[in-house]
């Protein structure tokens, strides 16, 4: 029965249908019936495949074994052509192919099966040699189409003579058992492959089973619960390992923003209740009540708001994008403005050892430098000096001291953290809104560089901030 190719557009619909059932396999949803089923398929065709190459080798050896056969038979009637014994009829047992043909094309003497028949037409064998094997399909003989011919040249001269020995080519399978056999092992072993790759990746498969119901059931409410880890250190493994990771900065994050939330509540409350303990006052009795210091008292706690909004909407978009706009900046040149458009506590000296020049943005970079400068005229007692220098290799470096009473080590870095006020700074610190250090570590992280508080050099009293830019 003869298929009959359907075509739709340009393209035969049976030439796509094993792309089509690659692209089903490929899309199924579970990892494991893809899997199974591309192994299944790579496993049929290569057993396939080599069912074929061993059939064929099957077959070749079946050749070569009749051909052999076949020659001796030949060796054996040339034997009685040498010793002088050839009769018309040559024995042959077992139902032998062989015929004896003089130089003149004459058939001189052949087996039963063969008598009466034409001359063999085979071409002879080389003048090197006395032999020749092959194949043709143009032999008058019984038992088939296609022959095997093995052909022996005999004598010289007048009185040489032709031995052909014939045999039937071996079918296709020329033994039924054994390609039985291997034909049977191409469903065997490809159902043995989907069947191994099927429990290796369940096996696979089970710990993200575990991990996808755990994270289903984690929420945010209970974020310190962690996904199974399989022992074995493979891609599961190091999975588990990254997700737990991710939900250990979570957890922070989440509770870095609770607790950021909570302080705003706190910061905010202070001034606006001071806002309406004025307005309160100015309302109960307005005959009694100064107003110039009522208004300034009120615009003192607006001043406070607006710092410490200003500092959390520059804290949003620091988190929200730091891909802001990079230019050259002088940082000298910005130290010294920030120094002179703004009244300070104590006296400010700007050290500079020439341009020192960072790529960055100049307005996130004039904040830093004025929430370190504002920070240590309010803890300095009589001056801040900020130096600036290049470091080798290609290296801006700040430094902004004061002569205050400086920060204990094991509250230096505490002082970077938001809303962060330490018990020995409270008094001088009331200016702050406790997010000026936390800006200028994020400004300084977003520019790749690093901010540190350390002690002074001079090992004096006082606080030393260090930033560092690259260039």
């Amino acid at each position: 029965m003869r298929l009959r190719e359907v075509v739709i557009g340009d393209r035969p619909r049976t030439a796509g249908l094993s792309r089509w059932i690659w692209r089903a396999v490929l899309r199924h949803p579970e990892i494991r019936i893809r899997v199974t089923m591309t192994s299944a398929l790579v496993a049929l065709i290569l057993s396939t495949a080599l069912c074929f190459a061993l059939l064929a080798l099957v077959r070749q050896q079946a050749i070569a074994e009749a051909t052999r056969e076949t020659a001796r038979e030949g060796r054996r009637t040339v034997t009685v052509v040498n010793a002088g014994l050839l009769r018309e009829r040559i024995a042959a047992p077992s139902g032998e192919l062989q015929q004896v043909v003089d130089l003149a094309g004459g058939v001189v003497a052949a087996t039963p099966a063969m008598a009466g028949r034409p001359p063999v037409r085979f071409p002879s064998p080389p003048s090197t040699d006395d032999r020749r094997d092959g194949q043709s399909c143009e032999v008058d003989a019984p038992g088939g189409d296609c022959f095997l011919i093995v052909e022996y040249r005999v004598g010289m001269g007048r009185d040489t003579m032709f031995v052909y020995s014939l045999a039937p080519v071996p079918g296709l399978f020329p033994r039924p058992l054994a390609a039985l056999l291997l034909m049977l092992g191409v469903p065997v072993i490809t159902g043995l492959v989907a069947y191994a790759t099927w429990a290796a990746a369940s096996r696979a498969l089970r710990p993200v089973g575990a991990i996808r119901r755990e994270l289903d059931e984690i929420t945010a409410t209970d974020l310190e619960r962690r996904v199974p880890q399989p022992a074995r250190r493979d891609e599961v493994g190091l999975l588990a390992e990254s997700i737990n990771a991710t939900l250990d900065r979570l957890e922070k994050a989440v509770a870095r923003q609770r607790g950021f939330v909570t302080d705003v509540s706190h910061e905010l409350r202070s001034p606006l209740a001071a806002l309406r303990m004025e307005l309160e006052l100015a309302l109960s009795a307005p005959e009694d009540t100064t107003s110039p210091e009522a208004l300034r008292a009120i615009l003192d706690n607006t001043d406070r708001l607006t710092a410490v909004v200003d500092d959390l909407l520059a804290l949003a978009r620091l988190e929200a994008d730091r891909n802001f706009e990079r230019e050259a900046v002088d940082l000298s040149e910005l130290a010294d403005q920030e120094v002179l458009t703004r009244p300070r506590r104590t006296q400010v000296t700007v050290l500079a050892e020439g341009s020192v020049t960072v790529q960055g943005g100049r307005s996130e970079l004039s904040r830093l430098l004025r929430n370190l400068i504002d920070n240590a005229d309010r803890h300095a007692d009589r001056e801040v000096t900020v130096v600036l220098r290049p470091e080798p290799p290609a290296t801006a470096v700040v430094e902004v001291i004061d002569d205050g009473n400086g920060i204990p080590p094991e509250d230096r870095e505490r002082v970077f953290e938001r809303f962060t006020r330490l018990a020995q700074g409270r008094h001088r610190d009331a200016g702050g809104t406790g997010l000026g250090l936390a800006i200028s570590r994020d400004i300084a992280e977003a520019h790749r560089g690093t901010l540190i508080l350390t002690d002074r050099s001079d090992g004096r009293a006082g606080a030393r901030f260090v930033l560092r830019l690259p260039q």
